[in-house]
């Protein structure tokens, strides 16, 4: 059967030492065996390396920061659709997603699909919501406290012992072990997310996470559990390996089950001593190690493209365990041409 043609536009090409998942999400779906994919590249910053990277994108195209505002992001977004016709939309950014679930319906009326969480779902799963999310859907999550301002962070007295993680509410996490670096970290995180800055209990343990894909109804189409084998200073996986663990497998298909949720997710957890799972963190769109779940057999970027076509999508329950990813730095040689050209006309 002949493959059905796709424009697909992707976001998230900063392939550094804190990568995107872009890069990866455009290697799985190129391996789809029944879809020819065409890739249009949406990139914030003319740095990033997946605009240089043969063969990858078809199209680069620059776009406004989310912070610019939704209507500038969605303009520019229909600008680049009347010249390409994109079919799919994968954006792989927190900080985007709100602009783009907000006018989810205005881009499909134009021929944009995509896949993302309602902004229920987005909102209840944030980091300073977490404790709720635990208590409301029966899982077991680490105690936190929300600070607004600096002078709230007497309020961990007596609550927390150090060492104590301070998180961002899209990125950043710093484990800390007294109140000078709780003040250093809040200072870090607020200047550069913004409030609140989130207080949450360390829980000691093993750190396992689980890549998954939700239908919107309660179904389970993709999941593979990994645990780092290599952590970054910026707590990024370096190098993972894929598990046999049902425990894991069955709370990520409890809370899909419950929150209904739609597209893809990362569930962050640590194993303690005990065996029992805490959930520290649920990330609401596909993360950068995505392509090890391709290596062991559920490509999970085509499915998310099926799934936002209205294609009917069977649960991938197979996967092959110990199948390892290591990732690694490439020096690329280019043409200053290229990086004039995104540079100056914001598209190559």
């Amino acid at each position: 059967m002949p493959k059905q043609k796709i424009t697909l536009a992707v976001t998230g090409l900063n392939n550094t030492d804190n990568p995107g998942p872009g890069v990866p999400v455009i290697r799985g779906a190129k391996e789809s065996e029944g879809l020819e994919i065409r890739v249009i590249g949406l990139v914030y910053e003319n740095l990033e390396p997946g605009i240089y990277m043969d063969g990858l994108c078809d199209r680069i195209f620059q776009i406004p920061y989310p912070s610019s505002g939704s209507e500038e992001l969605i303009e520019r977004i229909e600008e680049i659709h009347k010249q390409e016709k994109i079919d799919v939309l994968i954006p792989n950014f927190d900080a985007e997603l709100f602009s783009f679930m907000k006018n989810e319906q205005r881009l499909s009326d134009q021929g944009v699909h995509t896949f993302l969480p309602s902004l229920k779902q987005f909102q209840e799963r944030e980091k300073d919501k977490l404790p709720e999310f635990g208590e409301k859907y029966g899982v077991k999550v680490p105690a936190s406290i929300n600070l607004g301002s600096i002078s709230q962070i007497s309020d961990m007295e007596g609550k927390f012992d150090y060492p104590v993680m301070i998180k961002g509410q899209f990125y950043d996490a710093y484990q800390v072990n007294n109140e000078e670096q709780v003040k250093q970290a809040f200072f870090k995180i607020s200047a550069k997310w913004g409030l609140p800055v989130i207080v949450q209990e360390f829980v000691k343990g093993t750190e396992v996470n689980v890549i998954a894909l939700g239908d919107g109804k309660g179904n389970t189409i993709a999941a593979v559990p990994m645990r780092k084998q290599y952590i970054t200073d910026k707590g990024k996986a370096w190098g993972g390996v894929t598990l046999a663990d049902e425990k894991m497998m069955g709370l990520t298909r409890m809370i899909i089950r419950k929150t209904k949720w739609k597209g893809g997710m990362e569930l962050e957890l640590i194993k303690n001593s005990s065996g029992e799972y805490y959930l520290i963190e649920i990330n609401p769109r596909i993360p950068a190690w995505v392509y090890l779940a391709v290596g062991a057999g559920q490509n999970i970027p085509e499915a998310l493209i099926k799934l936002a076509l209205g294609q009917d999508v069977k649960p991938m329950e197979a996967y092959e365990i110990g199948k390892m990813f290591v990732r690694y730095s490439y020096d690329m040689i280019v043409d200053l041409e290229k990086f004039a050209a995104i540079s100056m006309n914001k598209e190559i």
